[in-house]
């Protein structure tokens, strides 16, 4: 499914073939067949004008009279409570889309989170509320800890959509109290810890942790440095989603071509991207296939490996 138009770039001899209609098309008839309307309309918003409040809209969906997100808006769960984790992806799909309405949205999430926080700031993937439901293997107790994963992410998301609560002011103090006695040992932390380095306000305290991150990759659990390697992992593309991002200067040229090379060639005959770990169920592996397909195309055309096409061209 991939294109027969290619072109050498980089410093190194490197094929980048480019999208082509047809794998635009599939990923496109993928989602309105099997995806969640939330990545139906963040496609939409992405990639064909439509205006961002048709993403907070879809949100509103996964929101809980408590200000919390739930009901499964990270799909690794079935839990319709409110969880750390649901938030983080509520902002996460707010930052994607840019919308200029969310205000009330992120504003009665942060009192949620303080509600939940413990007394330093610091919040847990998820609660122990989660326990009773359907839910994926890797979501086990240590998820109700409380840590730099989901806490720096979600300050760092706050930051970057210029966000002002008390809940931030109290998670960013904690982040750096944490950082600065010691780097994460997992990537799906350093992930977290890279947002919110990449948007805190103090560049000079940022630039300081930040110069340890390097040194400390080779050593993180579930980091993926081989694009052949079929096991699930976080790649360097999770940490550098785009040539812009600071810290693509972390990863050689190769390291991203080829991993760009793996994710082109990712696209399953269905037209959506396959996951690499396994969700409660098949309605949650369907759900999670619709994100990482946006998440692909997203990247990939940030990289210029596909060419979106113009509104005008889509059906």
């Amino acid at each position: 499914m991939t294109s027969d138009s290619c072109k050498t770039a980089g410093p190194a001899p490197t094929t980048m073939c480019r999208m082509t209609s047809d794998i635009f098309d599939g990923a496109r008839d993928f989602l309105v067949r099997e995806g969640r309307l939330l990545e139906r309309r963040l496609f939409a918003t992405l990639f064909q004008g439509a205006p961002a409040a048709g993403v907070v809209d879809a949100l509103r969906g996964f929101r809980n009279p408590d200000g919390g997100f739930g009901h499964g808006l990270e799909p690794d769960k079935r839990c319709p409570d409110s969880l750390p984790v649901d938030v983080q992806f509520a902002f996460q799909t707010l930052v994607a889309a840019g919308p200029p309405d969310a205000g009330p949205l992120v504003g009665d999430a942060c009192d949620w989170l303080a509600s939940v926080a413990a007394p330093g700031g610091a919040v847990p993937v998820a609660l122990p509320v989660m326990a009773a439901h359907p839910r994926a293997e890797h979501l086990s107790d240590w998820t109700f800890v409380p840590g730099l994963n989901p806490t720096a992410d979600l300050a760092g998301l706050l930051h970057r959509m210029g966000a002002g609560h008390p809940w931030l002011a109290l998670a960013t103090g904690w982040c750096w109290s944490a950082l600065e006695r010691e780097l994460p040992v997992d990537a799906h932390a350093m992930a977290g810890v890279l947002t919110f380095l990449e948007h805190v306000p103090d560049r000079e305290r940022a630039g300081r942790v930040a110069a340890g991150v390097r040194e400390r990759l080779a050593d993180l659990a579930y980091f993926q440095p081989d694009p052949g390697d079929p096991e699930y992992g976080v790649t360097p593309l999770h940490f550098a989603p785009e040539p812009g991002s600071p810290w693509r200067r972390l990863f050689s040229d190769d390291a991203i071509e080829g991993h760009l090379d793996h994710l082109l060639t990712g696209q399953a005959a269905d037209g959506g991207w396959a996951l690499t770990w396994r969700p409660p169920s098949a309605a949650a592996t369907t759900d999670y296939r619709s994100v990482v397909t946006v998440q692909a195309l997203r990247v990939l055309t940030a990289y210029g490996r596909l060419t979106a096409p113009t509104p005008a061209m889509t059906r």
